[in-house]
């Protein structure tokens, strides 16, 4: 098994951040910690379902593998 390199999210802890993840879901949240293999840590996490439904899901933690794309919303 190959060695993870950490990525390079520094820039972006406590910012908060828009990920689409697969299956469709997308979220947004601050952005509070993460690992070499991109599992973050996500707080004040809200999930948006669909349209206008949105659910308030608090600290997650989202695997590496599930995240699609990630888009900061604050000013880096």
């Amino acid at each position: 098994m190959s060695k993870a390199h950490p990525p390079e999210l520094k820039k972006y802890m406590d910012k908060k951040l828009s990920l689409k993840l697969n299956g469709g879901r997308h979220v947004t949240g601050v952005l509070r910690g993460y690992d070499p293999f991109m599992n973050l840590v996500l707080d004040e996490t809200i999930e948006e379902v669909s349209g206008s439904e949105k659910h308030v899901i608090g600290m997650v933690v989202i695997r590496g593998n599930s995240i699609v794309t990630m888009e900061s919303l604050d000013r880096i």
